[in-house]
């Protein structure tokens, strides 16, 4: 096999570990548009599979040079490049990957190059993440095991192992589009009928064991393409987990107009806008650093099973790693894509097209993959008369 990747941040960085350690691949690109960065991954990874290329994604012929080596692309770029690496994965006959960006309709971008991925004989999956990424495979691995899917329910949260006020959160991405997931609206389905919601709103308790008392609300982009594949579901939404009293302060945020791009203020005769300011402001106060993070996940789907109704659960919790300082955020989504790029690379998934991680990602054998990388997700069955199983971790 031989895989590139795209980015040598933290995601990129990550899921070159993970490559660097997998026997059957064989080689491994690592490229960003800063070559010191990437060739600093490399240096220290010290493997022969492992070489450092300078990259310009911007730069659509550079960009065709450095995929067409490789049998699997992973974009590990941020997600305003998804719609170009795959048109560009497309045109030189490389399957790819990214990790997400359904804000601003990108992955339907990427969606609608199906036609041409077909033809061209690749395979293009969008929002390879946790969130989406990770619940969406869990999501389709549950409703491939009932006849009917009614009901999909989705919570994922990063955050501090030890909180610290005032907003009891540290970022491991990018905190614009932290910004970004609070502010658009939430799609949903409710009683069947598809619908947006406000971000930020609905907040319900929930409880994971090793923690007390935490809260989920609606945040945008996490049902990603779920209402798509499954339109005949009569409930789904996805919530982010936070420390309770983190909405509320968000909500704050927004409400007094400092969380939106298309704002300004004039501040002795110059124009400001205050999402910069306030983005720049809390950089210090929700740098993770050398903090524990740990991501907490649990999907739910719902429907009928023989005639009955069945419920499949999924559920993780997920630390960081302190002997390699490696986020849980880092560790569950740098693998995922690791994982199903080998996938794609080995023919386990050989189907062309684009198409999204529910419909095509084996999902027994993904639980089994992340199993192997200490990334344990738990499967339990709650039946209609109230038994509960756990039935694989």
């Amino acid at each position: 096999m031989r895989i590139g990747v795209l980015g040598a941040g933290l995601m990129g960085k990550e899921a070159v570990r993970d490559l660097v350690f997998s026997s059957d691949v064989e080689k491994i690109g690592l490229a960003d548009i800063d070559f010191s960065r990437a060739e600093q991954v490399c240096n220290q990874l010290a493997s022969t599979k492992l070489t450092a290329y300078q990259v310009n994604a911007a730069d659509k012929e550079e960009l065709a040079n450095y995929m067409r080596q490789f049998d699997v692309i992973i974009n590990a770029l941020f997600y305003s490049f998804n719609e170009v690496v795959a048109k560009t994965a497309i045109e030189v006959g490389v399957s790819s990957i990214d990790l997400g960006g359904h804000i601003g309709h990108m992955t339907d971008k990427v969606l609608a190059f199906k036609t041409e991925a077909e033809a061209a004989g690749v395979t293009i999956i969008p929002d390879l993440g946790v969130a989406p990424g990770m619940i969406n495979i869990l999501a389709g691995y549950g409703a491939k095991k009932l006849d009917k899917t009614e009901e999909i329910k989705l919570y994922v949260g990063g955050i501090p192992v030890r909180p610290e006020p005032p907003l009891e959160y540290n970022h491991v991405f990018s905190m614009e589009g932290v910004f970004d997931h609070y502010t658009d609206p939430s799609l949903i389905i409710r009683q069947g009928i598809k619908q947006e919601i406000p971000s930020l709103s609905e907040i319900e308790r929930i409880y994971f064991a090793n923690f007390g008392p935490l809260e989920a609300f609606h945040t945008s982009g996490g049902t990603s393409t779920l209402s798509q594949t499954y339109p005949d579901l009569k409930t789904l939404e996805y919530k982010t987990i936070r420390y309770p009293g983190h909405a509320e302060k968000f909500k704050l945020l927004v409400d007094l107009n400092l969380t939106r791009t298309d704002y300004e203020v004039e501040i002795a005769g110059q124009k400001i806008n205050p999402r910069q300011v306030l983005l720049k402001a809390l950089d210090p106060v929700v740098e993770l650093g050398d903090r524990q993070d740990a991501v907490l996940l649990r999907v739910i789907v719902s429907g009928l099973k023989d005639g009955k109704k069945q419920t499949y659960q999924y559920e993780m919790t997920t630390y960081k790693d302190l002997q390699t300082n490696v986020t849980a955020m880092a560790r569950a989504t740098a693998n995922t894509i690791s994982v199903v790029s080998q996938m794609i690379a080995d023919g386990t998934i050989d189907t062309y097209g684009v198409h999204p991680p529910e419909s095509i990602v084996p999902g027994e054998i993904y639980i089994k993959e992340m199993a192997k990388r200490n990334v344990i997700i738990e499967e339990l069955i709650l039946s209609s008369v109230n038994e509960k199983k756990e039935v694989s971790s």
